[in-house]
């Protein structure tokens, strides 16, 4: 009844506002529920002033609804084709997180930043967008003003790339008869799983590829967020390294905060399946858990529209923005070299 009466009205917010996305986006599939979901409830953000009521039952959909839609995708996935996916999207991986964190670097110096936003700006950009800034801010002392800017900065260009990166993919020409281009193109170049599932989601119903294009994008997403944990290590060690020159207590770093733990479960999912398709079970099986899973991220979407503030963003964040940007740029043009050079598309 607690779990109800704090989160129920925040749950059914982004219920109301996912049920006419999903069958919006059932009829036309080349914007898809997870796009309308998003534009919905930004739009209804800038009306509604007092969500006060609601805020723990949206936070609630927009982390642990989404997680586990994560989560439930692993029923469909073979551990094989996971392994296989992360082995051959490493080397852009790297490339991309090494492009953005040198950017985040250079523009904070040539614009005078704040350090901590720069930082989290960089790795937000780099790794996983809102969990890589949460697993990243105590490890540098970040105040709410930091985190709070830079979860703004990384959600507008998650919103960008969840509206623009399909009509990009099919301009540049990524084969549409499988997902595993756009997938990877999804998976690297877009900082936060819930935009690399949006993203993915809309590729797959615009050329109808089932879960083709989202199994391959957050197979590579979830790999690519496996770098959280040796990036804080090393910011933890240089904030330890610092705070002892300046004669302060080491910083505070706990590697359960870094890690998130839906991988785990992701990863169970994975072996689970892996099991059950060795031992003939058909894939037909996981196929409700699977449409559970996309209708979870049409209501994730909604939240992280409700949860939006694009007013105060365009206001407050000039040089932060500026600095997304170049990192998001950076990222994008990495990602497509590395893909053309490495013969994917």
């Amino acid at each position: 009844m607690n779990f109800l009466k704090k989160n129920g009205y925040g749950i059914i917010v982004c219920l109301l506002i996912s049920i006419p996305a999903w069958f919006i986006g059932k009829k036309f599939p080349v914007i898809g529920g997870a796009v309308i979901s998003i534009i919905t409830g930004m739009i209804i953000s800038l009306f509604w002033n007092d969500k006060e009521k609601a805020a723990d039952g949206i936070k609630f959909t927009s982390k642990v609804i989404l997680q586990t839609a994560v989560v439930l995708l692993g029923f469909g996935m073979n551990l094989g084709v996971v392994f296989e996916t992360g082995k051959e999207s490493l080397p852009i991986i790297i490339c991309t997180i090494s492009t953005s964190l040198i950017v985040a670097y250079i523009i904070k110096k040539v614009l005078k930043i704040n350090s901590n936003t720069a930082t989290l700006v960089g790795v937000g950009s780099s790794i996983c967008g809102g969990s890589a800034i949460a697993a990243t801010a105590p490890v540098i002392d970040a105040d709410e003003d930091d985190v709070a800017q830079a979860i703004s900065v990384i959600f507008f260009f998650n919103v960008l790339a969840a509206l623009f990166f399909p009509t990009f993919g099919k301009v540049l020409g990524f084969d549409i008869s499988t997902g595993n281009a756009f997938g990877i193109f999804a998976g690297t170049a877009i900082n936060d799983t819930s935009s690399v599932t949006a993203a993915a989601s809309t590729w797959d119903s615009m050329w109808n590829l089932g879960t083709q294009t989202l199994d391959k994008a957050v197979t590579v997403k979830l790999t690519r967020t496996l770098a959280i944990i040796p990036i804080t290590l090393v910011l933890a060690m240089i904030k330890a390294k610092k705070s002892k020159i300046d004669g302060n207590k080491t910083g505070n770093f706990s590697f359960k905060r870094a890690f998130p733990m839906f991988i785990l479960y992701f990863l169970i999912a994975s072996i689970a399946t892996t099991v059950a398709i060795n031992c003939n079970v058909g894939t037909e099986f996981f196929a409700p858990l699977k449409e559970l899973s996309k209708f979870f991220i049409i209501m994730a979407m909604a939240a992280i529209g409700l949860n939006s503030n694009v007013i105060k963003l365009i206001k407050n964040g000039g040089k932060p923005v500026l600095l997304g940007g170049f990192c998001w740029i950076g990222i994008t043009v990495v990602s497509l070299v590395m893909q053309k050079v490495m013969g994917i598309w």
